[in-house]
Order: C-alpha cells, then structure tokens, then sequence
C-alpha cells in the first residue's frame, strides 16, 4: 500500500512538471492597409521581426497573419512594371529588397499574408502577379472576423 502511494504521488509530481512546461502561443493579425512605404517597412518587415524576437526571448511563439488589402497590395506583387504601380519609383527601387524580406517572413518566421480577393478583382489584378507565398482569401473583413475568432488579437496598419 505504501508503494502505491509513493508511485501515486510520484505520478502526480511528474505531470505537474509538465503541465507547467506548456508552450504559450501569442497570435496576432495585422490589418495592412497602407500604401505608404516607409510605414511598411516600419510596421511590417522591421516590427514583425522585432515582435517575434521579443516573444522568443520570453520562451513564448507569436503566430502572425497579415490581411493585405487597401493600399498596400503593391507590396505583394512579383512585377510592378506592368500595373498600375509602375510610376512608383521609391517603390520599384526598393521592390527587390522587399520580396526578400517580405520571403523571410514568410518562410523563416511563418508569417501569414492573406490578401483580399474582393480587392484584387476590383483593381484589375492578376493573381498571378503576387508572390507565391501569399494566400487569398474571399474578403479582409472576412479574413479579419475568422481570425479574431481564432483568437488572433487585432492591430490595424494603416
């Protein structure tokens, strides 16, 4: 009996070592709709970063998503010279340096970009022309309420 009770006990002690092992999962959604470069540079391609560095070095994850729509889809597109987006020559300059970090995100920090198809349509964009590592999805506020729902907090970049 007492053997049992020492197995028990162990058991016990055992778990609740584990359970407070359990992993925390921050998640977060950005609403990006601006158009304004060094916003975007500054809120999404630097902040994300230094987002996901904080919580890391609190033994914590972030999960990210980005609802691109607005004014921002210029900076999803593989070729701007054929858009509407030509002319913008800061942003055609820089556009080889933001498929590369924007790719980073995506694949080393497991960034999310979801972008709305109602807009894509409504601008007479190709779908074809964005980068293979953003998804679409039917609307943003739909994009933004399925997220919130997951339990993705909501920061707007505007």
């Amino acid at each position: 009996m007492q053997k049992q009770k020492v197995v028990w006990l162990l058991l016990l002690f055992v778990t609740t070592l584990f359970a407070e092992e359990k992993e925390v999962v921050k998640k977060v959604v950005y609403d990006l709709t601006t158009g304004d470069i060094a916003t975007f540079e500054r809120k999404v391609l630097s902040g994300i970063v230094a987002h996901h560095d904080f919580y890391q070095s609190k033994l914590e994850e972030l999960k990210v998503r980005v609802m691109v729509h607005g004014d921002a889809y210029k900076f999803f597109i593989k070729d701007l010279h054929d858009t509407q987006y030509a002319k913008e020559h800061a942003l055609v300059a820089k556009q080889a340096e933001f498929k590369k970090r924007l790719k980073t995100l995506a694949m080393q920090y497991d960034v999310k970009f979801e972008v709305c198809d109602v807009g894509v349509r409504m601008r007479k964009l190709n779908k074809k022309a964005f980068y293979p590592f953003v998804s679409f999805v039917h609307s943003a506020p739909v994009g933004l309420i399925d997220a919130q729902y997951d339990g993705y907090a909501y920061l707007p970049l505007h």
